[in-house]
């Protein structure tokens, strides 16, 4: 009871700080909503802000002093431009993660705290805050041994903060759902789940460390992307220390031009590197913004800021360089069908008219660059398709999404002429070879054929036990119930099939065997 109060509290201030910004019962939409709904709408202005700002910058604005939690929250909301519109979702995009840095003594205590010394005995230089974002800020300090490094330090109690807002957000969630049967399409309770479950390893900044890791791991092979490395005696839960890269945001444009540096091949860079992670390895920086990204002293892309990293399954995956690859080969039908067998689209709807559908948006984009497309109607009737054919948000793409939308951002950015398809091609069309074309095939062939030649030997047993078995039963009079009975049938008739799979498989690859022998 106590905690409810505690959440509608916090909402109503939420509501309030809103009301002041204009951001609430916005006036450019306030036409839309019931007569009472305007009413209040109108009183509620007389108290407002920034009446000259678009309802996006406002909300924005609104968001900033609600604090950390909100910051995430109007990013998040960002990429969801099917539930808040094209131009809200542009504006919360530009949405900074810029908060008032704590001070430098603050800071100095939690070093102190989370490994018994202070800053002076740890660090041979520790500087005053250098950015402040929602969650932490970051120092640049230097080790004994001379290198240069950077520090990055969680809000004091940010932790509890986060939770008692992410509670309110769920609570508001529930009401949403309950009440709105298009909310319960884009799944809010879900969204807000996925979001909270973000933050929570935001909060723990080991966590980050172990990203940081995983990701230069995955990235060896790429000698034109660097990650830092992890200083790990120097990282505990709410401190991380990571090496100093120094070079050039991918966001100052001027400065990458002084340096020379070919904008087009790293947009394509950027692109690549973004699907390589997703595809190859499931495992991607999922906040690949231009703050996060830096072009070193030596011409390489570095990535920043793990904080927000997004995982995807083997067969998610596939899925997804499925669908990417059936519209760059045009091939609708496809890419429809994989849609259904995925279970992204209900049953009962017609898999050649979801096909045509996916025609109607990808020919448009066919042999376009970036700049002659308007991504906001292709976004915008990508959404009309989802709900024309009822699918829902699925919860572990809502990462991915986001940052397929960031990505694209940047490389416009460096290349606004970047022919996007082109620049995916290479990456997607690798993937799809080597998880689902003919070499995959024939590996899922060799395992399948190595399992049916263990078995065979040991089927003379199993036949054996089974005719025992029935032997027992016969002499022993043990009486059976007919629902056992039917079960034992189905048991049987299934592992006939096992075991008639198994010997076909066994004859095939004794056969393949043969004719290698015989051809070579």
């Amino acid at each position: 009871m106590i905690s409810a109060l505690a959440d509608y509290a916090r909402l109503a201030r939420a509501g309030w700080t809103l009301i002041r910004n204009d951001a609430l019962i916005p006036r450019e939409y306030a036409h839309l909503a019931p007569g009472p709904v305007r009413a209040f709408g109108a009183l509620t202005r007389i108290a407002t802000r920034h009446k000259n700002k678009r309802p996006g910058e406002r909300l924005a604005i609104a968001f900033e002093k609600l604090g950390p939690a909100y910051v995430k929250l109007g990013q998040f909301m960002a990429t969801r431009p099917d539930i808040i519109g094209f131009d809200l979702a542009n504006d919360l995009g530009r949405l900074q993660d810029k908060m008032p840095a704590f001070s430098e003594d603050a800071a100095r205590r939690e070093i102190e705290a989370a490994f018994g010394k202070s800053a002076d005995a740890l660090f041979a230089a520790f500087s005053a805050p250098i950015a402040a974002a929602s969650i932490a800020q970051a120092h640049k300090a230097r080790l004994e041994d001379g290198r240069d490094v950077a520090v990055k330090i969680l809000r004091p109690r940010i932790e509890q903060k986060a939770a008692r807002e992410f509670r309110a957000f769920a609570r508001a969630a529930h009401h949403v759902e309950s009440v709105s049967r298009t909310a319960r399409r884009m799944e809010p309770v879900k969204f807000v789940e996925t979001l909270k479950e973000a933050a929570a390893i935001e909060l723990d900044l080991r966590m980050e460390a172990g990203a940081a890791s995983e990701l230069a791991e995955d990235l060896s092979d790429e000698p034109g992307v660097r990650v830092p490395d992890v200083i790990w005696p120097m990282t505990s839960r709410r401190v991380l220390t990571v090496e100093w890269i120094d070079g050039t945001p991918l966001g100052d444009i001027a400065a990458l031009d002084a340096r020379g540096v070919d904008r087009k091949a790293l947009a394509n860079l950027v692109i690549r590197s973004f699907l390589k992670q997703a595809l190859h390895v499931g495992f991607f920086h999922a906040d690949m913004h231009q703050g996060n990204l830096i072009v070193d002293n030596d011409g390489r892309l570095a990535l920043v800021d793990f904080g927000i990293m997004g995982r995807l399954d083997e067969k998610t995956r596939n899925v997804f360089a499925e669908i990417i690859y059936g519209f760059i080969t045009r091939n609708y039908t496809r890419t429809a069908e994989v849609h259904f067998e995925a279970g992204y689209v209900p049953p009962g709807h017609s898999v050649d008219a979801f096909a045509q559908a996916l025609r109607s948006v990808g020919e448009p984009l066919q042999g376009r660059n970036a700049a002659q497309v308007d991504m906001s109607r292709v976004l915008q009737q990508l959404f009309d398709v989802t709900e024309l054919f009822e699918m829902h948000l699925r919860p572990e793409l809502v990462l991915l999404q986001r940052t397929m939308v960031t990505v694209e951002g940047v490389a416009r950015l460096l290349h606004p002429e970047i022919d996007m398809w082109a620049a995916a091609t290479p990456v997607v069309k690798d993937h799809v070879n080597n998880a689902i074309g003919v070499k995959a095939q024939a590996a899922k062939l060799k395992t399948a054929t190595e399992r049916a030649l263990e078995v065979a030997p040991r089927l003379p047993d199993y036949v054996d036990a089974i005719g025992k078995a029935a032997m027992q039963i016969t002499d022993d009079r043990i009486g059976l119930s007919k629902a056992t009975t039917d079960d034992l049938a189905r048991a049987v008739s299934r592992e006939g099939r096992i075991t008639r799979a198994a010997l076909w498989f066994a004859g095939f690859a004794m056969l393949a065997l043969a004719a290698t022998l015989f051809l070579a």
